[in-house]
């Protein structure tokens, strides 16, 4: 009998335990915390439309430019390709076009030029043309004296006394920076400028870079 007591002492406390733990488990379940279901991961945005670039035009515009011998000009003339192209202006200011002929264009503005072919083209040719002009390119311009390869030079828009300078080689050891002289296009006489880095060059100029005394 001591012996089957004994053994059934023994079994009780694993018996007990299990018991306690199955009735603690609901409870514990209920208390714990769920864990957040796994997110996913967010869309990635599409990028922002880039704003477009505005484009360069290629030709030249300059409301206030008078046009002079050697500049390039594209005339059109709306639905008669016959009578559109490129043409250069004359040693005489004038532009030789089909069917009109010479039309003068030294001295005028892109517009008062247009407004000249259109009135020529009116004149017993074509009943209302529509035509417009524009400047493809500008005459050149001249640098004389104390410059190490003075001679005629494609003009660029924005050119200034210095890149004039450079664009013939630079300055002799006789130049005098502060003889600089310069004469505009249509005009008889030169005049002394002060040079600075903002001192620019306009179509057909003739600049001469004067000579120092030692």
């Amino acid at each position: 009998m001591t012996f089957v007591r004994r053994f059934l002492n023994r079994l009780a406390l694993p018996l007990g335990v299990a018991l306690i733990s199955l009735q603690a488990a609901p409870a514990l379940a209920q208390d714990a915390v769920p864990f957040p279901p796994p997110q996913a991961p967010p869309a990635a945005s599409s990028p922002a439309p880039m704003a477009a670039t505005p484009s360069v035009p290629s030709t030249i515009t300059e409301p206030d430019y008078q046009l002079g011998s050697g500049d390039k000009v594209r005339v059109t003339v709306y639905g008669e390709p016959t009578l559109s192209g490129e043409f250069f202006v004359t040693g005489s200011g004038l532009v030789s076009l089909p069917l009109v002929g010479e039309v003068k264009a030294a001295g005028l503005s892109v517009g008062q030029f247009q407004d000249a072919v259109q009135k020529a083209l009116s004149d017993g040719y074509l009943k209302e043309p529509r035509v417009s002009a524009e400047v493809l390119g500008f005459r050149p311009f001249y640098i004389l004296g104390e410059v190490t390869k003075p001679g005629t030079y494609p003009y660029t828009s924005g050119l200034t006394v210095l890149n004039a300078v450079a664009t013939a080689g630079g300055y002799t050891y006789r130049a005098d920076k502060n003889k600089v002289f310069i004469k505009r296009n249509g005009e008889t006489s030169e005049v002394k400028t002060e040079l600075s880095p903002s001192t620019t060059v306009a179509p057909g100029d003739t600049i001469r870079i004067g000579e120092r005394f030692f």
